[in-house]
This record gives structure tokens, sequence and C-alpha cells, in this order.
């Protein structure tokens, strides 16, 4: 096992599914990106732990929340979210020097068509699918494999300039990407007591996300396709993997 404290990690990764959770229920037409914000902002100070965008880039809000063809890094504000908005909520936190990263989308009030529901569960699964692959000496290419395979089998394609990563006492560690496909690139065998976040990006149609000139975060499918995020932090594991970041499933 790597030189970690585990158990803070278990903590961390507690705390930024607590207050994922907490902001998921709490999705409604009506309300603002900013009153959704802070419902994590809450939660992270009640459990005594950082918001990890602010404390490591000075991003404009606590967590990010990313609307319809916004796939990341979406600031919370003034906007009011619409019935039937696809809103994914992404939480990454800091406490006593170790990191977390989770993110979950869910939809607004009532489901504007069955392909929304679906890329939303295609999301899921898609990450449930890489998951499968992580265990100790399985190359990291293995997990992007897998998650592309479940969305183009669903009709969906997969952000290719988004990408899981490594993390523990940094938000972004080593490897420094887990795509969503396969890259002959990301050979690197995973190692036990490794901790990673698996995080898809599922497409209607968009491959590429390019970045707001206006705000230098957002990041938005360029024909307004929609986007689904999920995301776990794990810890590897000789036969598999644990993860941190509580459950989607009841």
């Amino acid at each position: 096992m790597l030189d970690y404290d585990y158990d803070a990690l278990r903590e961390i990764g507690r705390i930024v599914a607590l207050a994922r959770d907490e902001m998921a229920k709490a999705v409604k037409p009506g309300m603002t990106t900013k009153e959704l914000d802070e419902i994590g902002q809450r939660v992270l100070e009640e459990e005594g732990a950082s918001s990890a965008p602010i404390t490591m880039y000075e991003f404009p809000g606590y967590t990010c929340i990313s609307v319809n063809e916004v796939a990341a890094h979406g600031i919370p504000g003034e906007q009011v979210i619409q019935d039937g908005d696809i809103v994914n909520i992404d939480v990454s936190a800091v406490k006593d020097g170790y990191y977390s990263d989770t993110g979950r989308t869910v939809i607004a009030g009532t489901p504007k068509s069955t392909k929304d529901e679906r890329l939303v569960e295609v999301s899921l699964t898609s990450l449930e699918a890489g998951l499968s692959k992580v265990k100790a000496g399985v190359k990291v290419n293995q997990i992007g494999k897998a998650i592309y395979a479940e969305a183009r089998k669903n009709g969906f394609t997969v952000i290719r300039n988004l990408a899981g990563h490594g993390l523990g006492r940094t938000l972004h560690g080593e490897p420094e990407t887990i795509s969503n496909y396969y890259s002959r690139e990301e050979n690197q065998l995973l190692k036990a007591g490794q901790v990673i976040a698996v995080e898809t990006f599922i497409s209607t149609k968009d491959e590429i996300v390019y970045q707001s000139e206006e705000d230098g975060w957002t990041l938005f499918t360029p024909n307004n396709s929609l986007v689904s995020q999920f995301e776990h932090t794990v810890i590897v594991t000789e036969d598999g993997f644990e993860v941190l970041t509580g459950s989607f499933r009841p």
C-alpha cells in the first residue's frame, strides 16, 4: 500500500458524497445554481472540509454545477434551473491534506424525453463498466475502453478532452488522465493502494468541448449536445477497488 492515511481519505470521500447527494436531492426547477452551490458550501463547512476548486484554483464557486450543454466547470450563479434541465453536480474537497472528487447528474423536474433519461442512466452504467476493470496490475486504458464500449453500445458518444485522474494529497495526480476511450499512451499499471477518480462524460453527439472565452472556466459542447457525468473516487486493491464516495444506487 502507498504511504497514505486511508482513514483520512475515507473521511473526505464521505464528506464530498454527502454534499453531492444533499445537492442532488435539492435540485428543482426555479432555483438558481448559486442556491444549489450554497447547499454544498454549507455541508463542506459543517464537516470541516474546504472546497478544492477554491483552494487550488480560486474557482468562483464551492462546487461546479454544469447544466445541459455545459459538460464541466460550470460556475454557480444566477442561472435559473428549468424544468427538464440536465444538471451535473461535481464536488471536490480537501480535509487534513487529503482530497476526494465526485459527481452525479440529475434531471430537474420532468424529463424532456426518454433519451435524456437514457443519457443519464448510460453515464452511470458507463462508470460502472469502467470501474469493473479496476484492480492492481490492470492497465489504466482498460477503464476508458470499457466506458467507451458501454456508451457506444447505447448510441451515445464520449467527450474525449475530459478525463478522470489520480488524486490523494492533491486534486490531480498520477495518472494524469483516465480517458473515456482507449488511449494507447495510458498503459501504466494500476497499483494497490493507488487513489483514482474515474469519471464519465457521456454526450448525445459531440466528442469535444470548448472553454468559454467569457469566463475562462465553462466547458461546453459546440453543437449544444447534452452531457451527463458521474464520478467516484476509489482506492485500487489487489482484487478490485474500494469506493470512497458513497453509492448512486439505492
